[in-house]
């Protein structure tokens, strides 16, 4: 779009949670709001900023403290990065926005990472409208938004009766973010984060979820639901791989990892239609050392080509002679680009932790999916793929918590094989098209999406 109506449709500063999982949907936003004539600057710590190269975005540096200090680091203490970031980032985000005040194209509107809710407070402190981002799905956070407010009361009967919010499935305790379960001891200042997303977001103008109609919401007796206020925008992925729109547009265009894209292309083109187990647990999963060798014998007694996506220190940890005994049918990565992989005719399922941006992912490109999920919020995600969507199965663990070497097989026989098969496979089109309709021109998350728009530029405020 021209330079002019770039300007008249507004500017809006998106601020991610400087972590992959949290870079990837909101970069992906922006995009959307510049294809739509949107100034979109993306604010980030410096040392994210370069792993930022979205050509229809400006990037500005803002300090978390940590500057010498990464969230991956051994040393990294969550508690002490959220106080950092809420001193320096509030500071520096000030002078972001403060400093486009004198321009022909001031900010109107800040976009903040829900984990980051001081946003509110730069964004009222600079007389700019402000819009929460959650990146978990709909149900999750209208579920810990409970929590927070005391209705759902820790520490949770582990005999407790299903929670119910009218309008969303229900879930029972195994289907709770772990961090209000089995982590809340553990990780107490991940427990605090994710409450404290919603000390204030009901003060903000705009609440988006990475989300899409009918993914999650189910009609009752009122055609109400009791979910948080917000607004559903997404699946939250590259425009070419849902409506097409955005030219050009085939990865986030923010990376922390480089992959490896081309071997991962070239290995697929060898194999058959729907042959490949496809296996990744994404960036922050720290599998123990007896659950991987469950899945690694699980991946050779399936007898399905692999291409799993695992470190080099966990490939150390397999059992003597995996790699060798797989070596004409399976390809070991340290990081690939998954949505390439994803949309591969040679994939035939999606062996994942469950995160909620590689679920979304599997369901936009149609893939079956086995669910096993390790933490936070992906035991619900994980329920959804097998009980409410019907595109894949979540694996059982034993009274370990260890999912076992048959229980894997199971799974995966079950979504690549057999009459099972077909009807996920049926089932993970239908979504796939629905997810496509959502973003396409005039689907539900498109029209929320220009809805905010049109409150950008002083034209309906």
């Amino acid at each position: 779009m021209a330079e002019a109506e770039n300007k008249h449709r507004g500017h809006v500063v998106v601020m991610p949670y400087p972590v992959q999982g949290h870079l990837n949907p909101m970069i992906q936003f922006a995009k959307r709001l510049a294809s739509k004539g949107v100034r979109a600057t993306v604010a980030t710590t410096s040392y994210t900023v370069s792993s930022i190269s979205a050509a229809s975005l400006a990037v500005e540096p803002i300090s978390d403290g940590f500057e010498f200090c990464r969230i991956a680091d051994p040393s990294f203490s969550v508690e002490l990065h959220c106080e950092s970031f809420k001193q320096h980032g509030s500071e520096t985000l000030t002078r972001v926005i403060e400093k486009f005040k004198s321009t022909d194209s001031p900010v109107d509107c800040l976009v903040y990472d829900s984990f980051l809710p001081w946003g509110l407070d730069v964004a009222r402190g600079t007389g700019v409208s402000a819009a929460a981002f959650f990146t978990n799905n709909l149900t999750v956070c209208s579920v810990l938004s409970r929590f927070s407010s005391g209705e759902f009361p820790l520490p949770v009967d582990p005999n407790a009766a299903p929670f119910r919010i009218r309008g969303l499935p229900p879930l029972n305790v195994d289907d709770l973010p772990s961090f209000v379960t089995r982590h809340r001891l553990s990780h107490p200042a991940h427990r605090q984060m994710l409450l404290g997303q919603f000390t204030n977001h009901e003060n903000a103008d705009w609440l988006f979820v990475n989300s899409f109609q009918g993914l999650e919401t189910q009609d009752d007796e009122s055609g109400d639901s009791e979910a948080i206020r917000a607004k559903l925008i997404g699946p939250m992925i590259p425009s070419a791989y849902l409506d097409g729109r955005i030219k050009g547009d085939k990865g986030y265009g923010a990376s922390l990892w480089k992959p490896l894209s081309k071997e991962c292309m070239d290995w697929l083109e060898s194999k058959p239609s729907q042959s490949v187990a496809f296996v990744s647990f994404g960036s922050f999963a720290n599998v123990t050392d007896k659950q991987l060798r469950e899945i690694a014998f699980g991946l050779k007694e399936s007898n399905f080509y692999i291409l799993w996506v695992i470190k080099d220190a966990q490939i150390e940890k397999l059992p003597d002679g995996f790699v060798e005994s797989v070596k004409d049918r399976a390809l070991m990565v340290s990081w690939c680009n998954q949505l390439e992989v994803l949309a591969h005719d040679a994939v035939g399922c999606f062996l994942t932790h469950c995160g909620w941006n590689s679920t979304l992912e599997g369901l936009s490109l149609g893939v079956p999916m086995v669910g096993m999920p390790q933490w936070s919020d992906q035991q619900c995600d994980a329920k959804f793929i097998e009980q409410v969507w019907k595109v894949g199965y979540r694996a059982k663990e034993d009274v370990e918590g260890v999912v076992k070497r048959e229980e894997i097989v199971r799974c995966l026989k079950g979504v690549m094989e057999g009459e099972s098969s077909v009807k996920i496979r049926e089932s993970s089109m239908e979504w796939k098209e629905l997810a496509k309709k959502a973003m396409s021109e005039g689907g539900s998350s498109d029209l929320r999406i220009e809805e905010f728009v049109r409150t950008l530029g002083g034209t309906e405020k």
